[in-house]
C-alpha cells in the first residue's frame, strides 16, 4: 500500500468520525450526563462504528494480514478478532471495545449515557490513530 493510499484512508476514517462526533454534539444534544435524541445517537455510532471497520481494513492490509471474503458469506466481527487476535491484542481489545459500546449498545440498543458513548468513540480514534501515517496529526476527540 503506497503511502499516499495510507493517507486517503486514513482520512476518510477521520471524516467519519468527525462526522459521528458533530452528529452527537449538534444533534443528539447531551443534556447532563445523557444525550436527549436517540436516533442521532444511533446514527452517529453507526458512523463511527464504520470508520473502525475503514480503519481496521488498512490496518490489516498493511500487516499483510487482510479479510478474505468468503463466497456467500459476509465478512464479520469474529474475522476481525481472529485477525487482530494474530497481530495486536491491544487493538482487539479496543475494537471489542467498539464494536459492543458503537455497534451493539450505541446501534442496535439506543444506549444514551454520554460517558458510555465517550468510551466507544475513545477507543475507534486510539484505532484510527493506528493507521495514521508518519507527518499527520492524529486525531482527537474534542
Amino acid at each position: 500500500m503506497s503511502t499516499q493510499e495510507k493517507e486517503m484512508r486514513y482520512r476518510e476514517a477521520v471524516r467519519y468520525m468527525e462526522n459521528a462526533v458533530d452528529i452527537l454534539k449538534t444533534k443528539a444534544r447531551k443534556k447532563d450526563r445523557y444525550y436527549e435524541d436517540l436516533k442521532y445517537v444511533r446514527m452517529a455510532c453507526g458512523t463511527a462504528y464504520n470508520a473502525v471497520l475503514l480503519a481496521l481494513d488498512s490496518f490489516l492490509e498493511i500487516k499483510g494480514k487482510p479479510i478474505q471474503k468468503k463466497k456467500r458469506s459476509q465478512i464479520n466481527v469474529k474475522d476481525y478478532q481472529k485477525s487482530l487476535a494474530e497481530i495486536d491484542k491491544k487493538i482487539l481489545n479496543e475494537f471489542t471495545t467498539a464494536y459492543r459500546i458503537l455497534h451493539i449498545e450505541g446501534y442496535y440498543q439506543g444506549e444514551n449515557n454520554y460517558a458510555v458513548i465517550k468510551g466507544g468513540m475513545d477507543s475507534a480514534a486510539q484505532i484510527i490513530n493506528k493507521i495514521r501515517p508518519q507527518g499527520s496529526s492524529a486525531f482527537h476527540l474534542n
